[in-house]
């Protein structure tokens, strides 16, 4: 099992704050014999105006590298492996990359970033690691 992420339990306290119940902490994906370990599980109870609770696997990434691209590609590549397994798996649970602030006014407020973000639809959870709160998530729909 990897070892846990540096923001690992900012993000745990973040989506708790935000009304996530925490599930698996890895949340195990199994397939073909191998074994992935995706960061997190959660679940969110159902409310009135929803059929069901949403359930989100998220990978948590720090971008702590001195090149923010590499980074990025290291984290595209998990998240697509990650949302592949999911859709055999748990087609039900929805991927997410958790990226510190920093990172989404940074590099992915660049039109680089950007671009990456539209054009593989990525799903984006932005965190405050200081405060330990959801600032944004970003759907494949908001990015234009």
């Amino acid at each position: 099992m990897p070892a846990k992420n540096l923001y690992h339990d900012n993000v745990i306290r973040a989506l708790i704050a935000d009304g996530w119940s925490i599930t698996h902490d890895p949340l195990t994906l199994s397939f073909g014999g191998k074994d992935l370990f995706v960061d997190l599980g959660a679940e969110r109870a159902a409310v009135a105006a929803e059929k069901e609770g949403r359930r989100i696997a998220v990978e948590v990434q720090s971008f702590l590298s001195p090149s923010p691209v590499s980074d990025l590609q290291q984290a595209v590549g998990q998240y697509e492996m990650y949302r592949a397994l999911l859709s055999e798996s748990e087609p039900d649970r929805t991927p997410y990359l958790a990226v510190p602030r920093r990172v989404h006014e940074g590099l992915l407020s660049e039109r680089f970033g950007q671009m990456i973000v539209a054009r593989l639809r990525l799903r984006v959870l932005v965190f405050d690691e200081q405060a330990e709160r959801i600032l944004r998530w970003i759907e494949p729909i908001d990015i234009a």
